[in-house]
């Protein structure tokens, strides 16, 4: 078994493990942080972007690259449509993959850049709320980029990497960054997702066994337990052990395995989800007091959702409860009334709401009461009605490179009583803002991941017990912003990997299951060949069939009349010769053979006993038989017919099947 790492970024992982001719693709995270590299997209045309000064090389001036590069407070960018980093292609063709597993929404936006336009005809699995939320995402994606286009792209700075300032000469295969895909991609990747639920067993290919199971990370997340009759493989990616709206991590399936692939663990290690909640509502309610308005770049699900309901009631106890909420995304209204269907995914807490009957989420109350209002953009009708300050907006893209959060920074960015605050820890917050540079406008960083910290990795795999660890490489060293911070040694053997690099598992097949066919099992009469071990044997055809092996009946030979003339008796084939075959077993019992022996015409036999073995000495056939532990010895210096007569004559005493 065979694993290749197909991405670099930890948080957005993409894997392929290989089987027995099987090529299994563990979720296809798309990698974000490239888009850092590239100018805002505004709704409208912005004059400051616009009046960015062209970056010039003061060394090899390449005029073709005139307009693509921009330069704002000692910063570059490239004037062009974002472009993303997508898993790496050359490591293994995507045609050839077989399955796709998904463990969560998050990990599943490079799916169309995978699925379409490659010749792939695998399958993808993944839970309902995976691939609902999932095209959320992938839809609110494709419409920020495309409601502001860009006239050209630019492509003449990869080739001069090496000459331009960092960042952007450290870009990471930058030739390989693609622009978004379109609309009818992400309807044609979703098309070709199947639902699973927790604890399903899904049959791939008679190989594996996947089952998804709880992840405790986001609503429907799911880590996979890969199992065979003789094997266990997990992987677990975005998982949490932490009391949220979605369903508690299911631990118990993930014991005992013989390999444990770990990866997702947070991006912001060093803080805690709690303490960066109620920072968030100190900074908005202070906002509100000084007469501001706080801007919170999100995505269209997950912990936005408890955001909702976190802040609304800390800005009630505030006594700002008439300050309005706003939820601005091209897919806030299909977000906010699917989340509010999915109880079985739901924490008990969360699921007891709805039984009572009650929204289990209560922005569903906020949104009957006018308290929180969704818009799919700031240009949407009746937005300019309802729209007042001070208020608090929710809107994407987090990395501020396109989306109606770049209209906000336009608008606001010169007060300082405004503020923007950070939730989400894919993006470097300082990154994020260097274009709009310089900005009056606060800017707090409040990262809240909810998935699983080094402390509570290292907890969770002494209890799950694996006897082989597969972890990143980074994993294993201590984190930047805290040196105790890494994947501690465990007692099993531990197994590091890098971006592009390919592993080998310590994971050998040594034994196959084989299926054997109703009506060839009907047919078998064991014979006991000792206390408590019976034996038969068992004439078929294997057929080996996607990974399923099974024995069938072998096919009747065809009869035919000997009396007949015209057709002359056929050979015997090979399956009608091994159903004659016999097997011996047993112990012979001299006396029985010196009878038969005398029966077959020899005589004058002499019998030595030395120790524990038996020596038959014919002496009329120059022959001597010797019985020893498990073994007999014919040593025949005669002819070679008294050697077959008397194996014949010792196969007699013996008992077969």
């Amino acid at each position: 078994m065979r694993l290749y790492c197909l991405s670099g970024d930890l948080a957005k992982p993409c894997y392929i493990i290989t089987f027995k001719g099987l090529r299994i693709m563990l979720d296809c995270g798309l990698t974000e942080q490239t888009v850092l590299n590239f100018l805002p997209l505004p709704f409208v045309q912005s004059l400051k972007l616009s009046n960015l000064p062209n970056y010039v090389q003061t060394t090899d001036h390449d005029p073709h690259m005139d307009g693509e590069l921009k330069e704002c407070c000692g910063r570059v960018f490239v004037d062009s449509v974002p472009e993303f980093n997508l898993p790496m292609d050359k490591m293994m063709d995507f045609s050839e993959v077989d399955v796709i597993l998904i463990s969560n929404y998050l990990n599943m936006l490079a799916l169309p850049y995978i699925t379409e336009n490659t010749g792939f005809k695998g399958k993808v699995y993944a839970t309902e709320p995976t691939l609902q939320i999932g095209r959320f995402f992938l839809e609110e994606l494709v419409d920020y980029i495309e409601v502001s286009p860009k006239a050209c792209t630019a492509r003449v700075w990869k080739d001069r990497l090496h000459l331009l300032p960092s960042p952007l000469s450290e870009a990471f295969r930058a030739k390989k960054w693609r622009t978004i895909f379109n609309l009818k991609d992400v309807q044609g990747s979703l098309s070709k997702v199947t639902i699973m639920g927790y604890d399903e067993k899904l049959d791939i290919l008679g190989a594996f066994i996947a089952t998804p199971v709880s992840s405790g990370y986001c609503l429907g997340s799911s880590n996979w337990v890969l199992s065979t009759a003789h094997e266990k493989i997990c992987y677990v990616s975005g998982s949490s052990t932490l009391t949220t709206h979605p369903r508690p991590i299911n631990q118990s399936a993930l014991k005992h395995a013989d390999v444990l692939i770990m990866t997702g663990l947070t991006q912001a290690p060093t803080v805690n989800p709690d303490t960066k909640l109620g920072e968030l509502c100190m900074n908005v309610a202070l906002t509100i007091r000084n007469n501001g308005s706080a801007l919170i770049p999100c995505y269209p699900s997950g912990v936005v959702y408890d955001l909702f309901e976190c802040l609304t009631q800390n800005l009630e106890n505030a006594g700002l409860n008439n300050v309005p909420m706003f939820f601005i995304s091209p897919v806030a209204d299909s977000s906010l009334a699917y989340s509010n269907i999915l109880a079985e995914w739901l924490s008990s807490a969360k699921q007891n709401k709805v039984y009572l009957p009650d929204d289990p989420f209560p922005h569903a109350f906020y949104l009957r009461n006018n308290k929180l209002k969704h818009y799919n953009h700031v240009f949407s009708e009746g937005f300019s009605k309802d729209f007042r300050q001070p208020c608090v907006v929710f809107c994407g893209h987090p990395s501020l490179r396109f989306g109606d959060a770049v209209h906000f920074i336009e608008m606001w960015g010169n007060n300082p009583n405004n503020s923007i605050i950070f939730t989400e820890p894919d993006f470097p917050y300082l990154q994020v803002l260097a274009p709009f540079q310089p900005l009056a406008m606060k800017a707090f960083y409040c990262p809240i991941d909810t998935s699983l910290n080094y402390q509570q990795a290292n907890k969770l795999i002494k209890e799950l017990k694996p006897n082989v660890l597969v972890i990143p490489e980074a994993y294993t060293k201590p984190h930047p912003s805290a040196p105790n911070l890494f994947i501690e040694q465990p007692d099993k053997k531990i197994i590091t990997f890098k971006c592009g690099e390919i592993i080998r598992l310590p994971l050998k097949r040594k034994l196959d299951r084989v299926y054997i066919a109703s009506e060839l099992a009907q047919k078998i009469v064991a014979r006991e060949v000792a206390n408590g071990v019976s034996l038969s044997t068992l004439t078929g055809v294997l057929q080996v069939k996607d990974k399923v092996h099974c024995i069938q009946a072998c096919a009747e030979s065809i009869k035919v009349d000997p009396s007949s003339s015209s057709v002359s008796n056929p050979a015997p084939t090979k399956e009608d010769v091994l159903k004659n075959v016999k097997y011996e077993y047993g112990s012979i019992d001299v006396d029985a053979l010196l009878k038969r022996l005398a029966q077959d015409g020899f005589s004058n036999i002499k019998m030595d006993r030395t120790g524990g073995s038996l020596t038959l000495q014919l002496i009329n056939e120059d022959t001597t038989i010797k019985f020893e532990d498990n073994e007999t010895h014919i040593i025949c210096g005669g002819k070679p017919t008294t050697r077959l007569k008397l194996r014949d004559t010792l196969l007699k005493c013996l008992q077969s099947f």
